[in-house]
């Protein structure tokens, strides 16, 4: 390992203390998507203490700008999410500090993400001659809610204006075990849209379903036929899911609704396969409807694009992190994963490189799944994540 790889871990070391503090801090205080406000401003009081100059290019969520001490136009930008999901949590090694806002929760590990940044930020501070360029800290809002917060802050302009020509980002993964990281060049996570169903029909009494027209069985005939659309519509060397995540229809156990509804999502890797599952969709609810004498509303919610991470990039991660953590440390994944990620949208600005950062042990209680009222993430993780961040900017050309 070289001189300054060994001072990067090292500062890692020194500010792990921090970066707990500040994850627990965080995860005591969540907030939702856009109502990130107290959260903003903590950021904005870390980063001005390290004197890293700050800006508000949304009204929540910040970017930190850290000057490097090698003259060059190179600009590197790193980016966490900082908002919380809209749920309660459990878990008992949680318990000096759950979350104390009811229906607010960092069940993804976002507030690791933020404290990790942060983390980060302390070392870039301590290091700053030995970084050429510029690095661009960004502290992203609303990354679990449409539009998603990468969306407008790249629609805003302001990371073009400073420059920017690579980012990365993480996420913590129960899957993996602190000390290791996994990545996959090319397709690693979905373009996740949404939708939301009306089918419409005649109530009347549940013993004369004769003069009724019954949304339910439509429904579950619609439900029966979107199950075919993957299967027999889609490319079958090409990811895709339809799920329909809720549905609502009736009140009683002698009425026939004259409506029901029913929301979902669909995964898949490019537009044309999202639009062909959103066109088939559309056919069978007409088909359905139609042959019995029915009706539906149908609105396709178009969501984040898919993350695909730059080749060469990426490959520069796994060399940088198998340099750092070993080789047997770095997981190069065979499949992309079908969940999204609002930081496909700086990839369609910038050449980009998302990863995952293993955060899974017996010891923390943190293998549960993302969204899982117990989620936890090992703190751990947070050495090897803000490390790896420093390491990026500061090894790389």
């Amino acid at each position: 390992m070289s001189d300054l790889n060994r001072a990067i871990q090292e500062k890692a070391q020194t500010h792990f203390d921090y970066m707990v503090q500040t994850r627990r801090h965080l995860h005591k205080n969540p907030e939702i998507s856009f109502k990130e406000h107290d959260t903003t401003e903590y950021i904005l009081h870390e980063l001005k203490k390290l004197g890293i100059e700050t800006y508000r290019p949304l009204e929540t969520g910040c970017v930190g700008v850290i000057e490097g001490g090698k003259i060059s136009d190179r600009v590197i930008a790193l980016r966490a999410d900082i908002d919380a999901l809209a749920m309660d949590e459990e878990g008992e090694l949680k318990l000096d500090f759950l979350s104390e806002r009811e229906g607010a929760a960092h069940c993804c590990g976002h507030d690791a993400h933020t404290a990790n940044l942060l983390g980060t930020a302390q070392i870039l501070s301590d290091m700053q001659q030995d970084i050429e360029g510029k690095v661009v800290l960004i502290f992203q809002p609303a990354e679990e809610t449409l539009p998603g917060g990468g969306r407008l802050l790249t629609e805003s302009g302001f990371l073009q204006d400073q420059g920017v020509q690579a980012i990365f980002g993480l996420h913590t993964n129960p899957n993996y075990a602190p000390g290791q990281i996994a990545v996959k060049p090319g397709p690693l996570m979905a373009r996740p849209d949404e939708f939301e169903i009306t089918i419409k029909g005649v109530g009347g009494h549940a013993a004369t379903p004769h003069l009724t027209v019954d949304p339910i069985v439509m429904m579950g005939q619609v439900i029966s036929q979107f199950q075919t659309i993957v299967s027999r519509s889609i490319d079958p060397t090409d990811p895709a899911v339809v799920t329909i995540g809720k549905v609502r229809g009736g009140t009683t156990y002698n009425v026939i609704p004259a409506k029901a509804e029913m929301i979902g999502t669909v995964r898949t890797f490019s537009q044309e396969n999202a639009y062909k599952v959103r066109d088939r969709m559309d056919q069978i609810l007409k088909g359905i409807t139609e042959s019995a004498g029915g009706g539906y509303e149908f609105e396709f919610n178009e969501g984040y694009p898919a993350v695909i991470n730059d080749e060469q990039l990426t490959q520069r991660l796994m060399s940088a992190a198998k340099y750092v953590l070993g080789d047997d440390q770095v997981i190069e994944l065979k499949k992309p994963i079908m969940a999204g990620e609002d930081f496909a949208f700086y990839q369609q600005e910038f050449p980009g490189t998302f990863f995952f950062l293993g955060s899974g042990s017996d010891e923390a209680d943190s293998k549960w799944s993302w969204h899982h009222p117990r989620y936890n993430v090992d703190e751990k993780c947070m050495l090897t994540g803000s490390a790896l961040m420093a390491g990026l900017v500061i090894n790389n050309g």
